[in-house]
C-alpha cells in the first residue's frame, strides 16, 4: 500500500524536483501539489494525506505553523533552503527535515523512515549514539560517539569534528554532518559552527564557550539558539 502524499511549497523548481522523485518510490503516491499554504491547509484538513513534503518559508503561513494545525496523523517532512530552522522541525516531530538542493539519495533515506514504527526513528535524523566518519586512506572510517562531540567547523571543502581528545578531519560540506546528526543534540550557531548543546559551558550575546574555546553566534542563528536557551533557564 502507498503512502499518499502532497507537496506544498511555493518555488515551482522545487515541486517539479519533488515529483519526480516520489515518482520513482513504489511506496509513494503523489495526489496534490499546492504553492498556496492557505489552499494546502484546506486539503489537509478534509482530504485523507499519509505524508506532506512541506516547505519551510511560504507566505501566508510557513510551514512549522501548517505542521502545528494539522493532523498529528499525518507525517512531515520539511524542505528548505535554511539549515537554522532543523531544531524546530524535529521537536515538531518531523520524519525528517531535507536542505535545499535534494538528492535524491537523501529523498529515498528520508521517505524511508515512513515505515518505520519507531518513534525515536521518525523523529530524528539519527537514531544511533555514533557515526562513521571517513577521514585519511582510502576506506579508512573512524567510529564516533555523538557524546564526545563538542562542536564542528566548517573548513571550506572541509569539516572539522572538535572532541576533548582529537579532531578529525572529513571531505564533507557541514550540511552533511548536519543531516547526520540528532535534531535535539546539536544546534547550529553560525554559518561555519555546530555546536553541542551537552558541552555548552557559558554563553553571552555574541559568543558560546565550550572546552575553553570562544565560538561566535552568526545573526542568522541568533534566535534560534536563544530560543533553545530559554526553554533551559531558571
Amino acid at each position: 500500500m502507498a503512502f499518499k502524499c502532497i507537496i506544498v511549497d511555493d518555488e515551482p523548481p522545487a515541486t517539479r524536483i519533488l515529483e519526480n522523485y516520489i515518482s520513482k518510490v513504489h511506496f509513494l503516491e503523489k495526489t496534490a501539489v499546492f504553492n498556496d499554504s492557505l489552499k494546502a491547509l484546506e486539503f489537509l484538513n478534509t482530504q485523507a494525506v499519509d505524508v506532506v513534503f512541506l516547505d519551510i518559508q511560504m507566505p501566508q503561513l510557513t510551514g512549522l505553523q501548517i505542521s502545528k494545525i494539522i493532523s498529528k496523523d499525518i507525517k512531515v517532512i520539511f524542505t528548505t533552503a535554511y539549515p537554522d530552522f532543523a531544531l524546530e522541525g524535529f521537536e515538531l516531530n518531523a520524519v525528517d527535515y531535507l536542505l535545499k538542493p535534494i538528492a535524491f539519495e537523501r529523498f529515498y533515506q528520508a521517505v524511508s523512515k515512513l515505515n518505520s514504527n519507531s518513534k525515536t526513528e521518525t523523529s530524528n535524523n539519527n537514531s544511533s549514539d555514533f557515526i562513521f566518519i571517513k577521514t585519511d586512506g582510502k576506506n579508512k572510517f573512524h567510529k564516533l560517539f555523538l557524546d564526545d562531540v563538542l562542536y564542528i567547523e566548517s573548513l571550506q571543502n572541509y569539516v572539522c569534528i572538535h572532541t576533548a581528545k582529537q579532531q578529525l578531519i572529513t571531505h564533507s560540506s557541514l550540511k552533511n554532518i548536519i543531516e547526520s546528526l540528532p535534531g535535539n543534540n546539536f544546534i547550529q550557531i553560525h554559518k561555519s559552527y555546530v555546536i553541542s548543546l551537552k558541552q555548552i559551558e557559558s554563553t553571552d550575546s555574541f559568543s558560546v564557550f565550550i572546552n575553553e574555546k570562544e565560538l561566535p553566534i552568526g545573526a542568522t542563528y541568533k534566535d534560534s539558539f536563544f530560543e533553545q536557551i530559554d526553554k533551559n533557564r531558571v
